[in-house]
Order: structure tokens, then sequence, then C-alpha cells
């Protein structure tokens, strides 16, 4: 085996631990919560992650400028003295943001339980994209290892707080969510450790730059803006739910929605790894890397699937009270698929080619429909189940049109493969919707097979190219 492909299967093992322990303490969280705190205070809950979500919009694409511009380069050829004034530079930015988000809330706000969320998303936001500017820097230049124990420290410590509040009883969610925030300051402790000769420099060395920071957030505010479009597609519907329907409706849809991406774990895990390696590879070696990963991973998500049909059965036990809620987990589990399939293959080599205002384009005319949409939905029809199917329709259709525009670039044909994959999704959610279980699970498992026999060939080549490159 190739020293390439050694490091490859470290760094794999590394971000799949740390992803895995955080798929199990959300597993933790997102069904033994539900259980132990009333409906409503898991619904603010729920909307604090909401918030949190989005704290990178502050960052102005500094981060991710950082990201794409150094980008497979070895740490230790770094400019330490540059990225120690830009990090202290950026540090007094989002102290005075975090500032001011805590002051407008305190003067505007009348609800107790937002005005307490809101601060403390504005101290997330701090301690969130402060940690992530280090760990882009330990991301991009491949130190995988020390950026996945940056991620492990934050959730195992978030996990044991949660638990000892549990087991003396203590059901406030205030403190449910403080407890996040010190996982998030322990690993942004760590993350500080892991850059200390970038961190702890003398004082009389640090200089503002103006042009690399402006070349950073003009590098990097197309992704930040793309990423940000993104999210609020899904959050645009969740915004309408939250608004049309209430916290309580909210939180059971988003309890749903955090199952559902619970598989995500492992595509980013592969994720994470990925753009450092394109971004060393030659660029004619790209499409046939694509097609690759692309057929291993299609035959992975769609299989997945599977999953859903033990998984309800558990979840009806375990959570009576969340029933209603649940039916609409059909509907949102196939967003594996499609996010997954965007989150490795697609948003990667649009990084990797740079082609990252493109993305924004996709993700920004994506974002138009889903407000329109949710409008209408939310407006007129007044339909909590067109909402929720909403969401995974945005987010396939924004999915297929990244690709296909992908697939010209890299002079490619998926057209097909397409088709087949949304024919099989789509089987999956009507049989799910309309059919009884076993009825359902037996139509899906047929249709599945199907989807094997007619890419047998495609799987066999792939299998064929994966044992190459692991000589």
């Amino acid at each position: 085996m190739s020293r390439k492909a050694i490091e490859f299967i470290k760094n794999y093992f590394y971000t799949l631990t740390s992803n895995l322990v955080s798929l199990l303490i959300s597993t933790l969280v997102i069904l033994v919560l539900p259980k132990l705190i009333g409906v409503e205070e898991y619904g603010y809950y729920q909307l604090y992650l909401f918030y949190s979500s989005y704290v990178g919009f502050m960052h102005f694409g500094w981060n991710d400028g950082i990201y794409l511009r150094y980008g497979g380069k070895e740490y230790k050829n770094l400019d330490k003295g540059l990225f120690f004034s830009q990090f202290y530079s950026f540090v007094f930015i989002q102290t005075g943001i975090a500032v001011i988000i805590i002051g407008t809330a305190i003067l505007f706000l009348d609800s107790e339980e937002k005005t307490f969320i809101i601060q403390m998303t504005a101290i997330c936001l701090f301690l969130v994209n402060t940690k992530n500017m280090l760990g882009f820097i330990l991301q991009s230049t491949n130190r995988i290892k020390e950026y996945s124990q940056i991620i492990l420290y934050d959730r195992i410590l978030y996990c044991c707080l949660i638990i000892v509040f549990l087991i003396f009883g203590i059901r406030n969610v205030e403190l449910l969510i403080i407890s996040d925030l010190i996982g998030k300051l322990l690993s942004l402790s760590v993350a500080v450790y892991y850059c200390k000769d970038i961190v702890f420099r003398k004082i009389s060395s640090f200089y503002f730059s103006f042009r690399e920071s402006l070349i950073n957030i003009r590098v990097g505010i197309k992704l930040m803006l793309s990423n940000i479009a993104s999210m609020l597609i899904i959050g645009t519907v969740r915004f309408g739910i939250e608004r049309s329907w209430g916290v309580a409706v909210f939180g059971k849809v988003s309890l749903t929605l955090s199952i559902s991406s619970l598989l995500m774990v492992f595509i980013n895990a592969l994720g994470i790894i990925m753009f450092p390696i394109l971004r060393r590879t030659k660029e004619g070696n790209l499409e046939g890397i694509y097609i690759i990963m692309r057929n291993f991973l299609m035959v992975l998500l769609l299989g997945s699937l599977i999953i859903y049909y033990p998984l309800k059965i558990i979840l009806v036990a375990w959570l009576p009270e969340y029933n209603d809620s649940l039916i609409y987990m059909i509907l949102l589990f196939p967003l594996c698929v499609y996010e997954g399939k965007m989150a490795l293959l697609i948003n990667t080599y649009y990084k990797t080619l740079r082609k990252e205002k493109m993305l924004l384009g996709i993700n920004v005319i994506s974002l138009i429909i889903s407000i329109t949409t949710t409008v209408f939905i939310a407006l007129v029809l007044k339909d909590l189940n067109v909402a929720v199917f909403s969401i995974f329709i945005l987010i396939a259709i924004r999915c297929i049109i990244a690709e296909i525009i992908l697939s010209k670039s890299l002079k490619i044909f998926l057209y097909k493969d397409i088709l087949y994959e949304l024919l099989v999704t789509l089987i999956f959610i009507l049989a799910g919707w309309y059919f009884s279980f076993w009825y359902s699970l037996s139509i899906y498992l047929f249709f599945y097979i199907w989807y094997l026999v007619i890419k047998k060939n495609d799987i066999l080549n792939t299998i064929k190219n994966i044992r190459e490159l692991l000589k």
C-alpha cells in the first residue's frame, strides 16, 4: 500500500472517530433530551441550535478565504507572523460584533427566553468563529489529526455536562445551552494549543495587514455566502414553520431533521480530508476520481435509506409524544442522499476548481425559490405536510442543478445516473408515505436491488479502481 493511501486511511480514521463520537453524542441529545424536557423547552433548545448554526455569517468569509488560499500547503511553511496578526485582528472584530448583538438583544427584545438565546448565540459566535479560523488552518494544511481532536474534546465535555445535569435531575434548558458553550470554549482552547506558534508571539511582531485581510475576505466571501445561502434553503422553511405553527411544532420537525442528518457524519468525515488532497491532485485526474467517488458514494447513500425502517420502530417506541412529527421522517430521511453528495463531491469539486462564484449563484437561486415557496405554503396553502416535503424537493433540485453544471466542466455524462437516483429516492418516499411498513420496505428493497443490477459494471469498475489506488 502506498504512503499516500496509508496517510489517507489514517486521516479518515481520525476524522471518522471524532465524527462518530459526535454522532453518538448527537444521538444522545436528539433522542434523550426530548424525553426528559418539555416539548416547548426542547423547542427553545432547537431555536438556539438553529440561530447558532448561522454564526459563520459574521466572519464575512475571512476564514473561508484562508481555507481556500492556503489549502494544500504545508503547515510548517506558513508565515506564522502574518497569521498571528490575522488572528488577533479577527478576534478584535468578533468581540465587537458579539458585544453589539448582546446589547441589541437587551435593548429591543421583550421575551426573556429569546433574549437569553440571542445572548448565548452571540457568545457562540465568538467561540466558534475564532476556533474555526485556527481549525481551518489545520484542516487546509492536512493536520487532520489535530483538527479531529478539536471536535472530539468539544463534544465529549458537552456530553459529560449534560449527563451530570440529567443524573442530578436538572432539566433547565438554559444550563443545557451553557453546556454547549463550555464545550466550544474547550475546543477553542485546544485549537489555540495546536496553533500556539501562531497565537503566542511577541506583541511587537503584530502588524495589521489590511491587504491580507481584504484578500482573504474577497476570496472567501463567495464561499461563505454560498454556505449561508445553502443553509438558508432549509432554514427559510424552518423559520416559516416556527412563525406559522409555533415553537412546539418547530421543535418536533427539527427533531426529525436532526435524526435525518445523522448519516451526514460519515460524509463530513470524508469531506474534511478530500479538499487538501484534491488541491494537490493534477487537474487531468479530477474527472476519473469524481466518477470513482460518485459510484462508491451513491451505492452507500441509497443503501443507507434502509436504516430508516428499524430506526422508525425504535423512535416510535422511545418517543411516543413525537409520533405526529415522526411521520415526516420518510420525507426528510432522503436528504442524506442529496446533502451527502453535495457536501462530499459537488462542493469539494467546486472549491478545488475555484468555482465558488458559480456555487454561490446556484445556492442563491435555490434560496430565492425556497423563500418564494415558503411564503406561498405558509400564507396560502397553510399545509405543514407540503412545507416539510418542500425541504426535500428544494435540496434535491439544488443538488441536481449543481451536478449538471459541474459535469459539463469535467466533461462527463451523468444524466442517466441522476435520473436513476431521483427515481429510487422518490420511490422510497412514496412507498413509505402510502403503504404499510412491510410493504414499503419490500418495495424499496426491490428497487434498490434493481439499481445495483443496472449499475453492476460501474460498481465493479469502481472496486477495481479503488484497489489500484491503494497499491
